[in-house]
């Protein structure tokens, strides 16, 4: 651990954390994994839109009728309330949960990039598990976009955070983590999409040059996403480059297996790094 600042940034998405049969929230996954975070971990959690909707539908036996962002901005205030209580009901009552709502302004902001590195650095110390999140409640499409395009005008590039696979990305390299997993509802990325056969267990590389190629390789297999408003394989891949030249292995893996499993290999899933 000499080299890195944090041990594990997790993330899971959205659909990993959903009952489709009974439209409700899986709560076994998130007890399961929950049991598993410990200090030295930092977990970038997707759900709070999707299961705020769904308390919403079973409280009121309908759903909302705004539009798109004035529907994700009311969901996820109430999905985030619920979302903490889960995971603060299954962690270990001997570590602290704390929450974290970021948004691209963390990212592109040097002093306050510093103040959340600091934040998450202190976190191990202190026998606590920061939980992060995208800030939805608080975020629009359209002053989002216009504070981006000032920064890209301003700087030539800019950090979006379209989604929480590229916020773990961002926070893997800000605290230069050993390991980024990414749980996700497939076993990782596959060289042919439509044949599950073709899970890509292993990427690597003789050197950083040729591992980031072989990525943008597997790149070009890659299409489609789980769900609107999600970015896809292609996606995931694009941002993980970024830690990679860091020296993080990346791990890309099925919210059925347990951090641990995923971590130690033991069951199929994608890894890549050096």
């Amino acid at each position: 651990m000499a080299d890195f600042d944090i041990e594990l940034v997790g993330k899971i998405g959205s659909m990993a954390l959903i009952d489709r049969e009974y439209q409700d929230m899986n709560y076994n996954i998130i007890a399961r994994l929950s049991r598993e975070l410990r200090p030295g971990f930092v977990w970038v959690t997707s759900g709070a839109t999707e299961i705020g909707r769904l308390d919403y539908l079973k409280r009121t036996g309908r759903e909302l009728h705004g539009t798109d962002e004035e529907n994700k901005t009311d969901y996820s205030a109430q999905g985030q309330s619920i979302l903490m209580q889960t995971y603060r009901q299954f962690i270990d009552s001997r570590f602290s949960v704390r929450q974290i709502l970021v948004e691209h302004q963390h990212f592109n902001d040097e002093e306050k990039r510093a103040h959340l590195y600091d934040m998450l650095c202190r976190c191990p110390g202190q026998n606590a598990i920061p939980i992060i999140n995208y800030n939805d409640p608080v975020s629009y499409e359209e002053n989002r976009k216009h504070e981006i395009g000032r920064i890209l005008a301003e700087r030539g590039h800019a950090i979006e955070c379209v989604d929480n696979d590229e916020t773990a990305s961002q926070i893997a390299c800000l605290v230069k983590c050993k390991t980024l997993l990414i749980m996700t509802t497939t076993d990782g990325i596959y060289s042919d999409p439509d044949d599950e056969k073709t899970l890509v267990t292993r990427v690597g590389g003789k050197d950083i040059y040729e591992l980031i190629e072989n990525v943008e390789e597997l790149q070009s297999h890659c299409a489609g996403a789980s769900r609107k408003g999600a970015h896809g394989a292609r996606a995931k891949l694009e941002y993980i480059k970024e830690p990679l030249k860091n020296g993080t292995t990346v791990i890309i893996g099925s919210s059925r297996y347990g951090i641990g499993e995923l971590l130690g290999g033991t069951v199929p899933c994608t890894r890549i790094g050096l």
